[in-house]
This record gives structure tokens, C-alpha cells and sequence, in this order.
């Protein structure tokens, strides 16, 4: 292809770039990551989980992860804040006879004290004063996080100018600290790090516009000579690779 159309190619999918509850299947097959953690967070849950708890899910998504875990729909409650999913969510979520609220994990939550035997999260905010308002004593915190360091190989071959990482308290030993100085004893944890890798330029332009917190003010126009950069990698070794960087944490309200 010509740099021509290489940009209208990538300019396509800048346009395309939007998702609808946490769906990247439009770039299924064009990268992986993931792929390898040495833990499985559902199965994690699942271990701690049982059916007469009262459960709920903070940043829900669009509910997959949730759904994925076939708790009795009478016992779960989620929360989710950025609006195109809570379109999703309820219309997807009450009509199950899930609790669904709209609310922010790192904001006061939209429920009664001591409402809940277990919380997960997957990669959203989270406020341990509020873990520990609205567990129940003994009261289970279950979550993944991303880490401060994903994807900086990524967003330093696109945006180089920006040094900082944007969440930069995002590492295990700080949050497992700041849980047990809000009353909580760590169950078990892991941190890794791992591979992400692109194969073709265009799905790259569609993660970095999706995922603009990580890079901020990205665009095809203001990043065309970084994407023929990235365009010769992918001509010489077929990939462009980075490291996803994730923890857990499973953590007991003692307090």
C-alpha cells in the first residue's frame, strides 16, 4: 500500500474506533494479550465464591465478566459510570433481576453499609473506604487491576514525549498497603508482566484511540510519522510487541 492509503486506512479506523460494553473483537485475530497470565481471575473468584453471598461488581462493563460467573441473579448487584455502558447495562443487567446502580468504583457507592458478602473488580476504580463501608465483616474483596507500567513500549513508539505513566500508585505492594491500612488482611496476590503484540498498524490506531488515557491526545494526523515507524516494523518482523503489565488481589475485610 502507499502512504496514501495507508492513512485512509488508518483513518478508517480512528472513525471506527468505539466499543460497546468492553468488546474487542473488532480487532480479534490482528493482536493478542493476555493470553498467558499465570492466573485465571474468574477461577479465582470462583473459589471464593458462593451462591448465598450477596455479591457485587464495581466498573461492570457491559456485565460480561459478571454474567461469567452465574451468580444467582437475586443475590448480585453491579455498578458501572461511562454512559455508552450504562446504556448497556440496563438495559442488559434488571431485566435478569440484577441490582443495577449507575456509580463510579472510586466514588462514594450507591449502597447501604455492610450490603455485601464479596466484591469484585476487574480493572476498575476502586475506594478501600468504601470496600470496607460496604462489606460485610469477613466480607471478601476480589480484584484484577492493570498495572502502572501497561503498555509503555506502546505508547512510547507512538508518543514519546510523554514520560509519565498515568497511574503512576498502579503497582501490587502499593495497593496491598493501602487495603491493610483500611482494615484489610491479603488473602493471596500475583503481579506479571506480558506480552501484547499487534500485527497489523490499523488495530493498533483503533486500541490507542479506545484506550485514550494511556494515549492522550493520540491521533493519525499529529502521529503519522510514528505510525510509518510502526508501518517498518511490521514490514521487517511482522509484529510490534509491548508487555502488559497485571496484579490481583484477594483481600478480607478483618475490621
Amino acid at each position: 500500500m502507499s502512504a496514501d492509503q495507508l492513512k485512509k486506512a488508518w483513518e478508517e479506523e480512528e472513525r471506527l474506533a468505539h466499543i460497546r460494553g468492553w468488546d474487542f473483537s473488532h480487532i480479534h485475530g490482528r493482536y493478542t494479550e493476555e493470553d498467558d497470565l499465570p492466573w485465571d481471575f474468574r477461577e479465582i473468584v470462583q473459589k471464593y465464591r458462593a451462591d448465598s453471598m450477596e455479591l457485587m461488581d464495581m466498573d461492570t462493563g457491559g456485565g460480561e465478566f459478571l454474567l461469567s460467573l452465574h451468580h444467582p441473579n437475586e443475590h448480585t448487584a453491579a455498578i458501572e459510570g461511562y454512559p455508552p455502558n450504562v446504556k448497556l447495562c440496563k438495559e442488559v443487567l434488571p431485566p435478569l433481576g440484577i441490582n443495577f446502580k449507575e456509580g463510579c468504583g472510586e466514588d462514594e457507592l450507591p449502597f447501604p453499609d455492610s450490603s455485601f458478602d464479596i466484591i469484585t473488580n476487574r480493572h476498575g476504580e476502586y475506594d478501600p473506604a468504601e470496600l470496607q463501608r460496604t462489606l460485610r465483616p469477613g466480607g471478601l474483596f476480589l480484584t484484577q487491576q492493570v498495572g502502572a507500567e501497561n503498555d509503555r513500549e506502546l505508547v512510547q513508539l507512538l508518543l514519546p514525549h510523554i514520560m509519565e505513566v498515568p497511574y503512576p500508585k498502579q503497582y501490587l505492594e502499593a495497593r496491598i498497603s493501602e487495603l491493610i491500612d483500611h482494615g484489610f488482611e491479603v488473602l493471596e496476590s500475583g503481579e506479571a508482566h506480558r506480552p501484547i503484540r499487534f500485527y497489523d498498524v490499523g488495530a493498533l490506531v483503533w486500541f490507542a484511540r479506545i484506550i485514550d488515557w494511556e494515549f492522550p491526545g493520540f491521533s493519525v494526523e499529529s502521529c503519522l510519522e510514528k505510525l510509518h515507524q510502526a508501518q517498518s516494523l511490521i514490514d521487517n518482523t511482522g509484529v510490534i510487541e509491548g508487555n502488559i503489565h497485571r496484579f490481583y488481589v484477594v483481600a478480607r475485610k478483618t475490621q
